[in-house]
C-alpha cells in the first residue's frame, strides 16, 4: 500500500517504514498526520476521492531536523565593480513513515460483498445448468 501525501508545497510518494525529508514543520511533536491525496492498497485498488478520503490518514515519526545542501548564490554585474557573494542552507524535518490507515466506508464494503456474493450463485447456478 502506498499513498501521495503533500507536504510543504511538494508530493511525496510514501510506503510504510519509508524515511523522507520535507520542508522545516514547526512545532512538530513527535508524530505527524498527512491527510493523503491518492491511496492504492495492496490489491491495485485506487482511492482519489475526497469521500473515500474523508478518514484516511498517514502517519508520520519525526527523526529530527537536517539541513540540506547548501546553495551559492553569486550577483555579479559587468564593469561596475558590484560582486555579491553569499549561500543558503535549507533546513528539513526528516519523517520516518509508520503507517497508512484507509478507513472505507461500511456500506460500500457490505455492497461489495453481497456483489461478489451474487456473482458467486449466479456462477453456481451456470455451472449447475451446463452440468444437466
Amino acid at each position: 500500500m502506498y499513498a501521495i501525501i503533500r507536504a510543504g508545497g511538494k508530493q511525496a510518494k510514501v510506503q510504510s517504514g519509508d524515511v523522507i525529508e520535507v520542508e522545516r514543520v514547526k512545532n512538530a511533536g513527535e508524530t505527524v498526520e498527512f491527510r493523503p491525496l491518492l491511496v492504492v492498497d495492496d490489491d491495485g485498488n485506487t482511492f482519489s476521492s475526497p469521500s473515500e478520503l474523508e478518514n484516511a490518514t498517514v502517519t508520520a515519526k519525526v527523526l529530527g531536523e537536517v539541513k540540506g545542501d547548501k546553495v551559492d548564490i553569486f550577483k555579479y554585474k559587468a564593469k561596475t565593480g558590484y560582486r555579491r557573494r553569499m549561500g543558503h542552507r535549507q533546513t528539513y524535518t526528516q519523517l520516518e513513515i509508520t503507517g497508512i490507515a484507509l478507513e472505507q466506508k461500511k456500506k460500500s464494503q457490505a455492497k461489495r460483498q453481497t456483489k461478489k456474493a451474487e456473482e458467486a450463485e449466479a456462477a453456481d447456478k451456470d455451472a449447475a445448468s451446463e452440468e444437466d
